[in-house]
């Protein structure tokens, strides 16, 4: 799912890096944008990177998992930081609900280092 080196990334590949645990913002903004990003060909891709706080909700919030589960079946890609789900508890509940765990904070730096599509909420 993340990439291996930059040049993976395309320039119709879009991050979103979701930081915001408010699940008003999650189910409005993060999901439904990503979903509708690919559905309506804005992107070619999209990779949410759940960061944080968002975690607990990714995982607990009933109405956000059913939102990323539509988000998911229109292509949209998730993955988390593993810094903060093994600090939160969350790494072996993330996996287990189909959520890549990785180390982001070298992955996040690259791309926007090399000027690629990172939207933060």
């Amino acid at each position: 799912m993340s990439f291996q080196n930059i040049e993976e990334v395309t320039d119709r590949h879009l991050h979103i890096l979701w930081t915001n645990a408010d699940p008003v913002s999650s189910e409005h903004m993060v999901l439904m944008y990503a979903r509708n990003a690919l559905l309506n060909g804005w992107w070619d891709k999209v990779t949410v990177i759940i960061w944080g706080a968002p975690q607990r909700l990714a995982v607990s919030n009933e109405a956000v998992r059913v939102k990323m589960d539509v988000a998911r079946q229109a292509g949209v890609e998730f993955t988390a930081c593993t810094s903060c789900a093994m600090n939160l508890g969350l790494a072996e509940k993330l996996e287990e609900d189909g959520i890549e765990v990785i180390r982001w904070g070298e992955k996040l730096s690259l791309l926007m280092q090399n000027g690629k599509h990172v939207l933060t909420v």
